[in-house]
């Protein structure tokens, strides 16, 4: 295992110094699931996606690009990166909702986190969205599945 990026030779956390780094172009896909139980999918899926908040997927998608924007606020020394693309994408697959988003960036640093929160703010409208139907929902497998440019690249052409 390496160092800690976000930890100085005095053990104090820091931001990492990104201002030698070469610009370039830097994207991210991560994914969220959010387990439904059997009727509340039924449920959804007869009442078009929609509860008596509104509709579900199209509030999950502004919410979960509002939190991508807004990762910098969110998570201590994330730098603030102004998106060109944040794409987020929900489908229904039987009892589960998968939640795809992604994000890039020409920039020093990469867009893992803001893919990753994007992915789980979307998650959890879905869930506040969903609530008055059953509090045993569950997200799960929120993960990175693709990261392109900076030093290396993770993740295949699919995102897995």
């Amino acid at each position: 295992m390496g160092t800690l990026t976000h930890v100085g030779s005095d053990g104090r956390p820091t931001m990492v110094d990104v201002g030698d780094k070469v610009v370039t172009a830097r994207s991210a896909v991560a994914e969220a699931r959010v387990r439904l139980p059997a009727a509340v999918a039924r449920t959804l899926a007869e009442q078009g996606y929609a509860t008596a908040k509104g509709p579900v997927f199209q509030t999950a998608i502004i919410a979960g690009t509002m939190a991508a924007k807004r990762t910098h606020e969110l998570i201590p020394f994330c730098h603030p990166l102004g998106l060109e693309r944040c794409r987020i994408d929900i489908a229904a697959a039987g009892d589960e909702v998968v939640i795809r988003c992604e994000v890039a960036v020409h920039h020093r640093t990469g867009v893992e986190m803001e893919a990753l929160t994007g992915a789980s703010v979307a998650a959890l409208t879905v869930y506040d969205m969903c609530k008055a139907l059953s509090h045993e929902i569950v997200i799960h497998d929120t993960r990175l599945l693709e990261k392109r440019g900076g030093k290396s690249d993770f993740g295949g052409t699919d995102g897995r």
